[in-house]
């Protein structure tokens, strides 16, 4: 491999690495479980484990999009959001958008 082939690869690897879209796609089941959010709504988003804990599943899309983000930002505070504020740190805004969507396609 000659110089410029090894300066070509190398360029190309930083690029990938450094591209904003993710190679992989974002798996929402998974993070449902991942984050924790199976503990207090339930393994489906229908039966969560208080009755003051919202069900998630086939709620609007924006809907929880904008209650995830609200928590996080604490804009959002009460006594039933607490818990969640401690989780929200950990989840991206794009994994934000990921389960919203997934949740809202949910049956309720």
């Amino acid at each position: 491999m000659t110089i410029d082939n090894r300066l070509f690869a190398f360029i190309c690897i930083i690029a990938i690495t450094l591209s904003p879209v993710s190679a992989v796609a974002l798996d929402a089941p998974a993070l449902y479980h991942e984050r924790t959010c199976i503990a207090c709504h339930g393994s489906n988003g229908r039966e969560p484990a208080m009755d003051e804990y919202p069900k998630l599943a086939g709620q609007s899309e924006e809907y929880l999009l904008t209650q995830m983000k609200d928590i996080k930002s604490g804009s959002r505070s009460n006594a039933h959001s607490i818990a969640m504020k401690n989780v929200m740190h950990l989840i991206s805004d794009e994994e934000m958008s990921v389960l919203a969507k997934w949740l809202a396609k949910l049956p309720e």
